[in-house]
């Protein structure tokens, strides 16, 4: 049995809102799969998310651009927040080649997902949210053809193409160690469900576990088995939380031969059982 983290979509093809409020931010507070792609900007406060384990500080004229895959969860927030999106669906991205249409941005995008726009380009990009939540919102009389949405999704693209072709990140380059914990992570999302040895993901990644060991200690201060035990219990808060599913079938989904061996492994990193978690 394979299951993966609880996966959100969009219940129409487009959805645009230029005011997100709390209530919406809670639903992302447990990590999730995206299978739909969003594009938001943060119009006031700040506030802190994980996007594909590595965490992000948000701040006013930031860029969030998620393609489908992402696993997000939104942490905390220091104050009121404002964030303004515009997000297309898994049925919509079907239709349009998303990497071939981002295709000199999709690096920079899976390194940078959040990057900082001057004012006046959020202003716009804020216009063009609120111009589609306005047309979207008022079906009745102004309903959108599936070739409008298209042509939304190609405006918007040609629009991030544009941002992140004049982007220059920060920190232009990584040590070699640096890059061997970020091929790491991507290897545990690809692979947690099935394995948690550390040997496995250093044959994986071609170098020895001591090797591995010592350079993720050295970058992350953390152990490599620590590394995969934060996206398996990540993942089976989510499962407990947002889903029915019963906790042998979390064990399973996991890789574990049993509830009980389950329940001993996640009460070791949360501190109460699977059970007690789901009913705090």
């Amino acid at each position: 049995m394979n299951f993966d983290f609880p996966q959100v979509d969009l219940p129409t093809e487009v959805v645009a809102w230029p005011d997100v409020t709390e209530e919406i931010l809670n639903l992302y507070k447990q990590s999730c799969r995206l299978k739909t792609s969003i594009f938001a900007l943060c119009m006031e406060g700040s506030m802190r998310a994980s996007i594909n384990l590595i965490d992000y500080d948000i701040k006013p004229n930031d860029l969030i651009t998620l393609i489908p895959g992402t696993i997000i969860q939104f942490q905390e927030r220091t104050e009121r927040v404002k964030l303004s999106f515009i997000g297309f669906s898994s049925s919509c991205l079907e239709r349009i080649n998303l990497v071939q249409k981002l295709y000199s941005s999709y690096p920079k995008i899976s390194q940078n997902p959040i990057i900082e726009l001057k004012p006046d380009i959020t202003s716009y990009f804020n216009d063009f949210f609120t111009l589609v939540s306005r047309i979207t919102y008022d079906e009745e009389t102004f309903n959108m053809s599936s070739d409008m949405i298209e042509a939304t999704l190609n405006f918007l693209i040609a629009g991030i193409n544009m941002v992140y072709t004049d982007y220059v990140p920060i920190e232009q380059s990584h040590t070699r160690k640096e890059e061997l914990c970020k091929e790491l992570v991507q290897c545990i999302i690809e692979n947690y469900t099935q394995e948690r040895k550390a040997q496995f993901y250093a044959d994986k990644l071609g170098v020895s576990q001591q090797h591995l060991s010592t350079t993720v200690k050295l970058v992350t201060g953390k152990n490599v088995l620590d590394m995969i035990s934060y996206v398996v219990i990540m993942d089976a808060k989510s499962k407990l939380k947002s889903t029915n599913m019963t906790i042998q079938e979390i064990a399973y989904s996991l890789n574990f031969s049993n509830a009980s061996f389950f329940g001993k492994y996640f009460k070791r990193f949360v501190g109460m059982s699977p059970a007690e978690y789901r009913n705090n």
